[in-house]
């Protein structure tokens, strides 16, 4: 893999549309109805949405957004790694851009919901080595046995 091109994405492409159905299928098979939060297309283009992609060269590898709860408040959304090229780096890059991106914009604390099952065993641990610490639900979330809640105080 040469570098990753980490870039700002309008939602537009055919490739990210397939991503983002991959990931909404993967999600929707492994949770139940009511434990599935990943957005579609059209909740992700929400303006107090910031959205990114990582290419290696004309292939999309995957991608990562961060959405404003309020001015110091942001929660990570979206974080999917293409099944090709999980467990490279993916999701470890796209992360450290999203930490960057909310310091710089003077968000200080980070929210995430990702699954307690052990399908979110990769997830969850790359969360934890970043800082993120288990905690309760927040926003609009409600206590449910198959998520996770993680936070973040940058």
């Amino acid at each position: 893999m040469s570098a990753l091109n980490i870039r700002r994405d309008d939602l537009r492409g055919p490739e990210i549309r397939a991503l983002l159905e991959e990931h909404l299928a993967h999600m929707r098979a492994i949770s139940p109805p009511d434990s599935v939060h990943a957005l579609d297309l059209d909740r992700l283009r929400h303006p107090a949405i910031a959205f990114w992609t990582v290419w290696d060269g004309s292939e999309l590898l995957g991608c990562g957004a961060l959405k404003r709860l309020g001015e110091h408040d942001g929660e990570i959304k979206s974080m999917r790694t293409a099944t090709r090229h999980q467990r490279r780096g993916v999701a470890r890059a796209m992360l450290a851009h999203i930490l960057a991106h909310a310091r710089a914009d003077g968000v200080q604390r980070l929210w995430l919901e990702t699954g307690s099952t052990e399908h979110f065993i990769a997830a969850r641990t790359l969360y934890a080595a970043s800082g993120f610490v288990p905690c309760g639900p927040f926003a609009d979330y409600r206590d449910d046995p198959h998520s996770a809640f993680m936070r973040l105080d940058l």
